[in-house]
């Protein structure tokens, strides 16, 4: 049994995590803001100071985990009222990211597992899946953040011999999704008309559990020491072969229309919403490779298992 501290426990990779490590025997303590949230066997570690200051200070007498993995995070906020959201994004996921691995390194910890985003190196493919060895070119404040958190930790575990494992999932996908995918589901689900099938790009995308799965075995194989991989589903389909399956599942028609990916484009540049635009047409294929050739594994579930098990979930809450 491993004694591994998870922060951002009660979230919704969080939950599927734990879940997943308690299956496998492991001793679990998640690390939150609010109490409440976190699955039954887990036990909680509620600290409320601000992007984790003082957090070794906190420190529970006695707990000594062997790994960390770091869920935590600023993601996206649609409304953003920062003055400087390049800073608000650093204080969150970089330093606060530092201060948890440090407390934790001082603590007993040999690991820690940094969940960070594909959007840390790059929007869309350019034509081939991306690799974990391509240049980094993040475009966001967030994405900027990531790759900033991702080489902090490596630096810091090149100065101690904490063991630092880098995982950039795509988008994530699962009961209880919320965001981009949720609202995907909302318009198949109401009938919308959707100007996608005429759009050819391929989307990597990555099921809850499957990211669950690989971020436990991140945390205990001695082959994932020092490693950064992507993690995804076998299958990338377009979006609007995803809304046929999401369809299918939802008992619902596919209503999707042949609209030129050009026209697109434009209606993007006319109503400044490009970038939203750009992610339902662009490319954003990752290349998984290496995790399977280091650790061999494999997703457990199917896309088409991870959609079904969505949409059932979302036809329960309607």
């Amino acid at each position: 049994m491993t004694q591994i501290l998870v922060t951002g426990a009660n979230g919704f990779v969080g939950r599927a995590l734990c879940r997943a490590l308690a299956n496998g025997g492991h001793a679990v303590t998640g690390l939150v803001r609010q109490a409440g949230g976190c699955i039954s066997g887990v036990s909680e570690w509620v600290e409320t100071s601000r992007d984790f200051a003082g957090l070794e200070r906190a420190w529970p007498e006695g707990m000594k985990p062997e790994c960390v993995i770091h869920l935590a995070a600023r993601v996206h906020v649609v409304n953003e009222d920062a003055t400087d959201p390049d800073a608000a994004f650093r204080a969150t996921n970089v330093d606060g990211a530092l201060r948890v691995v440090k407390a934790a390194f001082r603590n007993g910890a040999r690991r820690v597992v940094f969940v960070s985003s594909i959007k840390a190196t790059a929007e869309a493919d350019a034509g081939r899946p991306l690799r974990e060895d391509d240049a980094p070119a993040p475009q966001d404040p967030y994405g900027r953040s990531k790759l900033a958190a991702e080489e902090a930790l490596v630096r810091y575990g090149q100065d101690t011999g904490l063991e630092v494992v880098i995982v950039r999932p795509p988008l994530v996908y699962g009961p209880e999704v919320r965001a981009n995918f949720l609202r995907l589901m909302d318009a198949v689900w109401k009938g919308l008309p959707l100007p996608l099938a005429s759009v050819s790009a391929r989307r990597s995308l990555v099921y809850v559990d499957n990211l669950a799965d690989a971020l436990v075995c991140c945390a205990i194989d001695p082959r994932a020491a020092n490693q950064c991989f992507h993690v995804a589903d076998r299958d990338d389909p377009t979006v609007a072969g995803l809304v046929r399956v999401l369809a299918k599942h939802l008992e619902k028609p596919a209503r999707l229309l042949p609209v030129p990916v050009g026209w697109l484009r434009l209606a993007g540049r006319l109503t400044h919403r490009s970038p939203q635009i750009e992610r339902l047409i662009g490319g954003l294929q990752v290349d998984t490779n290496r995790i399977r050739a280091v650790l061999g594994w494999q997703p457990p579930h199917s896309l088409d298992d991870g959609l079904a098990a969505t949409a059932c979930w979302y036809r329960s809450t309607h």
